[in-house]
């Protein structure tokens, strides 16, 4: 069990016998009143966004999840199919489940897919990834400003902002956690 003080965001948590991930949490303390967390939970199950609000002292039920280095194969319809790479065993994930994560991904590249009672739930991401610019406006000679930004498409259709210098066919570090250009590979 979780004091409500100690969730945080990526934790996977039980409630009212459905499973949650912590999206985002603030830690309140209005005035004088007792302090509280408020959190954006995401249902596992059907994809939801939820507020709750806990008190301090609230107990929450933490889950253990068990983690496994696959490989993204293909998108099937509404599914996307990742493979274990010691096993060779195959997995569907629904879109709810990688929405978040599909544009950082090519295909043939390796994420952790967290597993609940031999369930696949969801995808965990590096904190970066290298994609491939495919579409860019052109950079000019003598276009070295570091704080203006042209948006950039990558090889999975995901638009990140990038300085006016980069071109079109560079690699590029993506943060997966805000989307943002971090330098050139």
């Amino acid at each position: 069990m979780l004091s409500a003080t100690e969730i945080k965001r990526g934790t996977v948590i039980k409630l009212d016998g459905e499973l949650y991930l912590v999206v985002d949490y603030q830690h309140v303390t209005p005035g004088n009143w007792r302090g509280m967390v408020q959190a954006k939970l995401k249902s596992m199950k059907q994809g939801s966004i939820v507020q709750k609000r806990f008190r301090s002292t609230d107990k929450i039920e933490d889950i253990y999840l068990e983690h496994r280095v696959m490989e993204y194969l293909y998108k099937d319809g509404e599914n996307y199919c990742f493979m274990d790479t010691e096993n060779y065993e195959q997995v569907l994930l629904p879109k709810e489940a990688v929405e978040d994560a599909i544009p950082y991904m090519t295909l043939n590249s390796q994420a952790k897919i967290a597993f609940y009672e031999g369930k696949a739930l969801s995808v965990e991401l590096p904190t970066s990834v290298i994609l491939k610019i495919v579409e860019t406006d052109p950079g000019m000679k003598g276009d070295t400003v570091v704080n203006v930004y042209k948006p950039a498409k990558m090889e999975t259709g995901l638009v990140v902002k990038v300085p006016l210098f980069i071109n079109k066919g560079e690699t590029i570090k993506v943060d997966t956690r805000t989307g943002e250009f971090l330098g050139r590979e």
